[in-house]
């Protein structure tokens, strides 16, 4: 071909299937969005200060755990249909969370899910997303971290065309157990860890409930009827329309809201 210029042709990373096949799935969710900015200055204050005394917490796992305890107190949140006229509500709070690792030479996003999260502790969140981080990774296509998933299923799910995985998919979605029990019921990225972005991320899922936490930014703020200069997340929330309305979701993101900035459990 004439005046196409140098170029480079790369390996796609066999874990990007799964990628794709869940932002297909997901676009066939009905997902309210809620983008929400929180004042995280007095925690941020609070975890430097912990970690000066070598206390094991880190603000993500901070915030994950915030997540957890709001949603406990709103359990409909995170329900999921089962059918035309019932929604199983699950007692145990599955936070999934997405890890960078790099696989076959790229930095692809691996999932990895903290089972209740409801009865950790801000420590034992961050110290098992460590152990997340540093899990090795073999190259057998098991790119699932945490959880041993059967290796000759995963090798035959990647060999599929995409119409069946499409199926596979489509069943699993419909089954509120098998979400539990392979992805959780709440999904968190931290996109705004991997690079500065000011303002929103819209993401896509196949989860009851998303968060997409943005970066950390100073702005301006008031503060007992005084400006100050005030530290800000920028979260996107996705929230299942098809199990609960505006006004409880609302309650949910405002009891989260009351959480975070009031530093919860960092007293």
């Amino acid at each position: 071909m004439k005046n196409v210029g140098e170029y480079k042709i790369d390996t796609f990373p066999i874990s990007r299937i799964a990628t794709i096949d869940i932002g297909i799935a997901g676009l066939k969710k009905h997902h309210i969005r809620a983008l929400i900015e929180l004042d995280v200055t007095e925690a941020r204050k609070n975890i430097f200060e912990k970690r000066k005394l070598s206390q094991k917490i880190s603000f993500n796992s901070w915030l994950i755990k915030c997540i957890g305890c709001a949603v406990e107190e709103c359990k409909e949140i995170h329900g999921i249909r089962k059918g035309k006229r019932k929604v199983v509500i699950f007692d145990d709070i599955d936070i999934a969370i997405v890890i960078e690792r790099e696989v076959q030479g790229k930095k692809v996003p691996l999932p990895y899910v903290i089972r209740k999260v409801n009865e950790k502790s801000i420590s034992d969140i961050r110290n098992e997303t460590r152990d997340a981080q540093n899990q090795s990774i073999e190259d057998n296509g098991d790119y699932i971290l945490g959880e041993k998933k059967n290796d000759f299923l995963m090798k035959v799910y990647y060999s599929m065309p995409g119409l069946l995985r499409g199926l596979i998919w489509k069943n699993i979605i419909r089954n509120p157990f098998l979400i539990k029990e392979n992805m959780g019921t709440v999904m968190v990225t931290s996109v705004g860890m991997v690079g500065r972005i000011r303002g929103w991320v819209i993401p896509v899922s196949v989860h009851p409930l998303c968060f997409a936490i943005g970066s950390i930014v100073k702005k301006p703020g008031v503060i007992d009827d005084k400006i100050e200069i005030r530290e800000y997340i920028y979260i996107t929330v996705l929230v299942d329309h098809d199990v609960i309305d505006g006004a409880p979701a609302v309650r949910a993101l405002s009891k989260l809201t009351k959480l975070v900035e009031s530093g919860f459990g960092l007293e």
